[in-house]
């Protein structure tokens, strides 16, 4: 990778598809050099070259070399051509650009994303050459507005819409754009073909094989063209032929694997014949199947927000519909009163091709903006018009209630639900999974996904239940059991009265203010013990906080108050620490083959002596030899913030990456900054030595960071302590049925499948009040925790609690349980018995005894309990069995 390859990298941090396509394109240009009529290589022989380096091309399949980018959707091909059109330019100077868009809405996209700098998908963000000097968006509305001498001053990106020049060559006519243009005196057309250095870039190029506008785009004579598209196929009936001149393909199966879209999933219902159903009761089951999927998945993305502190993501379902007969068939179903008792009435809408004027304005709106919160539709019924081009990242479930009538339309309908809203895999199967809702004929398309030609790769089956009805999902908070108790003295002192009942109300605000101040000073203490959280310090810290609060209300008694609070903050101290289990904040992260980090440190800058240079600039006349000085004011930089230009110049040295070393590349940058204010009185004199010596100073920087590296090989990083020596108690946010009651967890639930659907209580021991459990195998360990003398104390962690992660690429692993026995901490794993051997459970443990084994040896500094892994298989599981037996026969030794 050249230098400003190797700078496009890191500036647009480029995915490793993205990175592997700008090397193909660096390393082609440079051998073919391309030049318009100039060139000393013919077709033939650049064919050739490219043959013997990517025997994929055989042929450019245009009047010039073209060579094509297969790149999966949603893995980021609008970002690779903005990176393929900062390369040329800076490499080569190349400044022409021609970017052909399949469709009215890919147009608009391209236009957008290559035009606004403050749209989150701006191509160019990070490119210092374009901050200044942003490339000139010309398209189809706007080209006659510019005159030949201004297109010379910029980088020109022409973007046109292949459509419509399609359109306007029906019945021979001349398009548009190869009419006269007033300003340029010759047509627009003409004058893009003359260019010495035009590159054509053809986004979804799969539509441009046999339209007539290739003929238009043949006769522009580019250099260059660079084809981008998910599906390097094009099909005539059931004949499908792929493209002869890919040079990278990047398929799905490989995204799925590296985890930059999700994972496609079909649903059926178990021992389903769609033989004994008439076509209409077909689609009210299949659209009740995927409304409930969907509510499960709407209650999933809610959990998964809440416990990792993310945005919310809103997911809709779509719905292909046969024709516009159909579609309205559909959406009547959909807000009948007996549909999900017309819960969905104003959340569903159909877009297709016969709607006009505002209804299809308000639908387009609609579509556009499914991705805020606000927008209340959850139901997309459509008639083949969403293909490419239309990018949302909260499409989770898919109804087909049609034949795929080809490959490429499946894939493309697929590909419209392939993207994630994080931008990358979360480890929770709930939020990276796309569901398709099988029909009568899908199981051709699973047939198809398992051959291994195969674009798609379905990776599972769901088997689906009846268990859960036609209900919609709630989402509660499962509290503490201290939280719980506030909340049933709130329900008593509503009964009471008078001056009983203000005093009681006083004394639980009370201890609602020492509940939060507990859980934060607790993991801070020394030690897990009642003595390290009473201490006179932190007393004396509740005291002055809880008094300021007092006065804030206007108490009158406040400091007789404080007094009072300040026993029982003592007593309920004592309560919180034989309540609570103490978990040791430590991030258990495999270090995968071989990997590079920098430890932190702190920059020396005892050699760093530079002082500013003269801001004033000398003149000399070539003729007369006559020489004048200009002063000038503060030296210019173009970064937002000082720093940035030694970062600018270290993300450029192969061995660091901005994602991954931006922390401490910051802080050794502002600590060199300081060192310069600490001698140089003016902040002039400071920027002047940045600016004049960044690269010598960042070359310092860069040197002392390789004195501090290190290569991880394959294991486990070692895990550093961090701020806190204990993680607080995280509480779950689980989902219910509305309308379903909570359950007493000594109950047997009947059919056993129905377990994982319900909210189960009654627990004396837990931590919380509520929890869920997956199966009965869980559900009946925790009756064993419940009622053996062993267990003190036991908890179902949330999502987070722990950062424990395994694998390659790594994944989050939350184990079943943690339990407290008078002799030692236990995470507890109970699992199939025919799944314990597996590599996957396998590194789950792995990863938790390490975790284990760090976390007994920080208590042995502070006399805490050591920490064990029990991984129990589920046929040694029963209510009779003793904690004892169990935890002693399957400790986990590794």
């Amino acid at each position: 990778m050249n230098k400003n390859a190797n700078y496009i990298r890191n500036r647009l941090s480029l995915r490793a598809p993205q990175e592997e396509s700008l090397n193909i394109l660096s390393e082609l240009y440079e051998l073919m050099q391309p030049v318009k009529n100039k060139g000393v290589l013919s077709l033939s022989d650049m064919l050739n070259i490219v043959k013997s380096k990517y025997p994929t091309c055989t042929d450019f399949e245009r009047n010039f070399p073209s060579i094509c980018f297969a790149l999966a959707t949603g893995v980021g091909k609008t970002r690779l051509m903005g990176a393929c059109i900062a390369y040329l330019y800076l490499e080569y100077g190349i400044r022409n650009f021609f970017v052909l868009a399949p469709n009215l809405t890919i147009y608009n996209k391209l236009i957008e994303d290559f035009s606004n700098s403050k749209h989150p998908k701006y191509v160019f963000r990070g490119i210092a050459d374009f901050v200044q000097n942003a490339p000139r968006i010309i398209n189809g509305d706007n080209y006659s507005q510019f005159s030949g001498n201004e297109l010379f001053q910029y980088v020109n990106i022409n973007v046109f819409n292949i459509s419509k020049i399609n359109s306007e060559t029906r019945k021979g006519s001349a398009p548009r754009i190869k009419r006269m243009s007033e300003y340029l005196g010759d047509s627009y057309f003409n004058y893009l073909s003359s260019l010495p250095d035009l590159v054509v870039l053809m986004d979804e190029s799969h539509h441009y094989r046999a339209d007539r506008g290739m003929t238009v785009i043949n006769e522009l004579d580019p250099i260059l063209g660079l084809e981008f598209t998910a599906t390097p196929q094009t099909q005539s009936g059931a004949k499908y032929t792929k493209f002869k001149n890919v040079v990278y393909e990047y398929s799905l199966a490989n995204a799925i694997a590296d985890g930059f879209v999700k994972k496609p999933a079909v649903a059926t219902r178990k021992d389903f014949d769609p033989s004994q159903y008439s076509t209409i009761e077909l689609d009210r089951m299949k659209l009740l199947d995927g409304v409930r999927i969907h509510e499960n998945t709407k209650a999933e993305l809610a959990i998964y927000a809440r416990d990792k502190g993310a945005r919310e993501v809103k997911p809709f379902m779509l719905v292909v519909a046969v024709d516009t007969t159909h579609a309205s068939e559909l959406k009547e179903m959909i807000q009948q009163d007996d549909f999900f008792n017309g819960y969905y009435k104003d959340k569903v809408m159909d877009i297709h091709s016969n709607q006009t004027g505002a209804e299809k304005d308000e639908n387009i709106e609609l579509l556009l903006s499914l991705e805020e919160p606000d927008n209340r539709i959850e139901i997309v019924i459509h008639v083949n018009m969403l293909k490419e081009g239309w990018d949302v990242t909260n499409l989770y479930t898919i109804v087909p209630l049609r034949s795929s009538a080809s490959r490429t339309l499946t894939e493309q309908t697929l590909g419209r639900g392939l993207r994630l809203p994080y931008g990358k895999h979360t480890g929770d199967d709930n939020v990276d999974t796309l569901t398709i809702v099988q029909h009568d004929k899908f199981q051709d398309i699973v047939d198809e996904a398992n051959k291994p030609d195969s674009i798609i790769r379905i990776q599972h089956i769901i088997v689906l239940d009846d268990t859960d009805g036609n209900v919609r999902k709630e989402i509660i908070t499962s509290q503490s059991q201290f939280e719980e108790e506030i909340e049933q003295r709130k329900t008593v002192a509503e009964q009471l009265e008078g001056t009983k009942k203000e005093k009681e109300i006083i004394n639980i605000k009370r201890d609602e203010f020492i509940l939060p101040f507990l859980n934060t000073v607790a993991p801070k203490a020394a030690s897990f013990t009642k003595e390290a959280i009473t201490t006179a310090e932190h007393i004396e810290t509740f005291k002055k906080t809880y008094l300021e609060k007092l006065k804030s209300e206007g108490r009158l008694f406040a400091n007789d108050e404080v007094n009072e609070a300040a026993e029982r903050y003592i007593s309920i101290a004592e309560k919180f620490i034989d309540n609570t289990i103490p978990i040791p904040r430590l991030s258990i992260i495999p270090s995968g083959n071989s990997k590079l980090i920098f430890h932190d440190f702190d920059l020396d800058t005892s050699k760093m002596k530079y002082q500013p240079g003269s801001e004033e600039i000398v003149t000399r006349e070539l003729q007369s030899g006559v020489q004048r000085e200009l002063a000038v004011g503060r030296a210019y930089f173009k970064e937002r913030y000082i720093e940035d230009h030694l970062v600018s110049v270290l993300i450029d040295k192969q061995e660091i990456w901005y994602d991954e070393h931006k922390d401490l590349l910051y802080k050794l940058a502002n600590q060199a900054v300081l060192h310069f204010q600490s001698y140089l009185g003016d902040e002039r004199e400071v920027v002047n030595v940045i600016i004049n010596f960044k690269i010598p100073i960042a070359e310092q920087i860069y040197q002392q960071m390789m004195a501090h590296h290190e290569i991880i090989h394959e294991g486990f990083e070692k895990p550093i302590m961090k701020v806190r020596p204990c993680s607080e108690i995280k509480d779950p946010s689980i989902s219910k049925n509305v309308g379903d009651r909570i359950y007493d967890y000594k109950e047997s639930i009947e059919p056993v499948s129905a377990i994982r659907n319900k909210v189960f209580g009654g627990f004396v021991k837990s931590y919380h009040k509520l929890y869920k459990f997956d199966s009965k195998t869980e559900k009946d360990f925790a009756v064993i925790l419940e009622q053996d003398k062993d267990c003190t104390k036991w908890l179902r962690p949330a999502k987070s609690q722990f950062q424990i992660y395994y694998g390659r690429p790594s994944k989050e692993y939350m184990p079943d349980f943690v339990v407290e026995t008078p002799d030692f901490i236990a995470l507890v794993e109970t699992k199939k018995k025919d799944d314990v051997e597996t590599e996957q459970v396998q590194s789950k443990a792995r990863a938790a005894l390490n975790y284990c084994i760090n976390a007994t040896e920080y208590n042995k500094q502070i006399n805490g309990k050591p920490w064990k892994y029990i991984l129990i298989p589920h046929n040694a599981v029963a209510v009779n069995m003793s904690l004892n037996n169990l935890f002693h026969q399957y400790e986990y030794l590794g």
